[in-house]
């Protein structure tokens, strides 16, 4: 059997539409569609499962987000799979030119058996991109806001923009990565990345390894800049040149890392926003 967990609310409430594509991949074979939506804990599934029977994700990077950090502690003997739809898929791009697809599907197994953990908030959840702190919690915090409003596709970068020129405003913040502190002045953005893309396609940390054997994850800090300053630097994130600007921007690899901004700020987990954050954490060891 093939349980396949869909989100009819990825790829901006089409995620439904990939049920015809999945049918013509298994051919004829038991399949069972879940609404992702409709399952409190993914966890909960497993135990109706056969060791041979195969699981299938189907949404984006909201959806195994979610599921990863549901199934984690159980450690399921079972094939997973990722169909991508969603739409932003920055897992995707960031593993698509390493691994073998099998028929169209992502082998998950080996990219969501050690994941890195977030604590902000009094949540505690695994995420397989990163957090995002400063203007990408606002961009997500925004996008939230025009979603509630309207059905129109959400262009971050047009957000992205509007935070620079006003939207949002910069702040002080300390670092600290496995044990050593450091203070930054007027930052812009300090996320904490497994993986290299998040955003829809932003390469914010290109040196980061999300398979690396020393399990690190990579915080950057774009700090002590001038609007037009990012706005020059700003284009290059999405082929991961902005790194060359070691003036404004700086990155730390380690597996302890809390960020500690001086006001409230929005804050991402994959996509997911939490508002009114002050400080975070991220453990992975």
């Amino acid at each position: 059997m093939i349980y396949v967990f869909f989100n009819p609310l990825s790829n901006n409430k089409k995620g439904s539409h990939a049920e015809s594509d999945l049918r013509k991949i298994f051919n004829g074979r038991d399949v069972e569609f879940v609404d992702i939506t409709t399952v409190k804990n993914a966890s909960q599934e497993f135990a109706r499962m056969k060791a041979d029977d195969e699981v299938v994700i189907s949404g984006g990077d909201g959806t195994l987000t979610r599921f990863a950090d549901d199934i984690y502690d159980i450690k399921p003997v079972q094939k997973i799979f990722l169909y991508p739809c969603g739409s932003g898929n920055d897992f995707f791009n960031d593993i698509k030119g390493t691994c073998q697809l099998e028929n169209k599907l992502i082998p998950l197994n080996k990219y969501i058996e050690s994941l890195p953990e977030v604590s902000v908030n009094g949540i505690k959840r695994h995420f397989i991109n990163g957090i995002g702190y400063g203007i990408d919690g606002y961009c997500c915090e925004e996008g939230d806001r025009i979603r509630a409003v309207s059905d129109r596709k959400v262009n971050y970068t047009l957000i992205a923009l509007k935070g620079l020129l006003g939207g949002y405003h910069p702040c002080n913040a300390k670092i600290t990565v496995d044990g050593v502190s450091k203070v930054y002045r007027k930052v812009w953005l300090a996320p904490t990345m497994i993986g290299r893309y998040y955003g829809g396609g932003m390469q914010i940390t290109p040196m980061q390894n999300r398979l690396n054997e020393e399990k690190t994850v990579t915080c950057g800090v774009c700090h002590s800049a001038s609007v037009i300053k990012i706005l020059t630097v700003f284009p290059k994130i999405y082929k991961g040149n902005h790194v060359n600007h070691t003036e404004i921007l700086e990155f730390r690899a380690g597996h302890d890392v809390t960020v500690e901004f001086e006001r409230p700020t929005a804050l991402q987990i994959d996509g997911e926003t939490i508002r009114n954050v002050t400080s975070y954490t991220v453990r992975y060891n």
